[in-house]
């Protein structure tokens, strides 16, 4: 992963160190439970638990003759025990080593994430908050339809950040397993109490049923829960995106001094950090099909899927680690223009109105098609020819007869729209 989508607390988590370090501790504790279970002496145990350590130059060193990653790391690790060595990886096989470091290695992942989830989803809160009666036009097929608020539209992201949570929650738990079951998952050379024992210690659950490896679909689960957090996350920023064209210009990234937005062009403010979302957001998803590509594997395991995990898992995690990052710094910095919102709110000479129009003629016993019809004629002249829509609806005999010049007055405020707003922030405890 390119350093400048990597930040240093996830980088860690995915370094050669740290996993081998998840390795080492599989083994230790496997020995531990063994020398519990009189299986090898409990002065061995100790030797391992004293003495075992390795270096990442050493294990790389053996693995270009070997030319097996965990059977270099075994060796390097036996060479730091000495005589008690020869009990590491006793019993066990590799995928025991590899998939329940990697379990933790995800869970320290996953425990980020949420720690980034949680960042957003105050800033996300308190904005909302902030903004709730920051009236604005809402669009539906990128037209005006009727008025909604900037704090709606932010609460609406945080709810779907608290999915992302749940998500990332449920991800965190079916991910959280070991396995140390041996060759093909029947504990022929390991006894099962020994998984029990290592798993406890590690804070994994024991997986109650496993082949070589733990099985796929849980790993297809952890990345496209990371998937669904980025398209989120892209949702959200093509809506900045959208609001920051020039013709709208109702929020606006910040822009820093000295920042430049083109190389030609010296007026240009770009949505770049947005754009940049979006286009990882890709990338997650890419990721997340591969992974479920992963899920089918021949009999109790092959390798297929091992080089394609060693890109994709570190990579996801990274990325949205980035992207979650990214995007509470764009919104604790969004620039809002409330004037340039209701501005624009205004543009359709109040064309927005059109559906209270139409109930309050049917309310007076207009049927709903002739009421459709007559506010509709008003309102294609209205945008043909521009003006306002409120003088044609009071130029209009058919609807003056139902309506009072008084009565369509009131239909034409924005408050109308805004007056369950207080309720729906209430769920939110806002």
């Amino acid at each position: 992963m390119i350093e400048r989508y990597t930040y240093p607390e996830m980088a860690r988590i995915w370094t050669q160190e740290n996993k081998m370090q998840k390795w080492l501790e599989v083994e230790v504790l496997a020995c531990e439970a063994m020398a519990e279970l009189g299986q090898i002496p409990q002065e061995a145990a100790a030797a391992v638990r004293e003495r075992a350590g390795f270096d990442v130059a050493r294990v790389k060193e053996i693995e270009r003759v070997t030319r097996h990653d965990v059977a270099a790391f075994v060796e390097c690790v036996a060479e730091r025990v000495g005589e008690a060595g020869k009990y590491v990886h006793r019993g066990l096989t590799s995928s025991d080593v590899l998939d329940t470091g990697l379990a933790l290695q995800m869970k320290e992942a996953a425990q980020l994430l949420l720690g980034d989830v949680e960042r957003l989803l105050r800033v996300l809160k308190e904005e909302a908050a902030a903004h709730k009666y920051t009236v604005m036009i809402g669009r539906t097929h990128g037209v005006h339809a009727e008025p909604t608020t900037w704090g709606l539209k932010l609460l609406l992201w945080a709810a779907e950040m608290e999915r992302a949570r749940d998500r990332l929650s449920h991800a965190l738990a079916t991910i959280s397993v070991g396995k140390i079951s041996g060759a093909v998952g029947t504990y022929a050379n390991v006894d099962p109490r020994v998984e029990s024992y290592v798993c406890a210690r590690l804070g994994l659950k024991a997986a109650e049923v496993s082949t070589q490896i733990l099985q796929r679909d849980r790993h297809a689960e952890y990345l496209t829960a990371l998937a669904l957090v980025g398209s989120s996350l892209e949702k959200f920023a093509t809506e900045i995106r959208s609001l920051q064209r020039t013709e709208i210009l109702e929020v606006e990234e910040s822009f820093h001094k000295g920042q430049k937005g083109s190389s030609a062009m010296p007026h240009k403010r770009n949505p770049v950090n947005c754009e940049r979302i979006a286009g990882l957001a890709r990338l997650l998803r890419g990721n997340a099909q591969a992974a479920m590509e992963n899920v089918s594997l021949w009999h109790e395991r092959d390798i297929s899927h091992s080089s394609v995990e060693r890109v994709i898992i570190p990579d996801s995690c990274l990325v949205l680690d980035f992207m979650l990052r990214q995007f509470t710094t764009i919104m604790e910095n969004l620039i809002v223009y409330p004037e340039r919102m209701r501005a624009n709110l205004e543009r359709t000479g109040g064309l927005i109105y059109s559906q209270r129009v139409l109930l309050a003629l049917v309310d007076k016993g207009v049927a709903r098609s002739d009421a459709y019809a007559w506010v509709q004629e008003q309102a294609m002249a209205t945008w043909q020819e521009g003006g306002s829509f409120k003088e044609r609806v009071l130029g209009d005999a058919r609807i003056r007869g139902h309506l009072t010049a008084e009565e369509i007055e009131g239909l034409f405020d924005y408050r109308y729209h805004l007056r369950h707003v207080d309720e729906i922030f209430a769920r939110f405890g806002l």
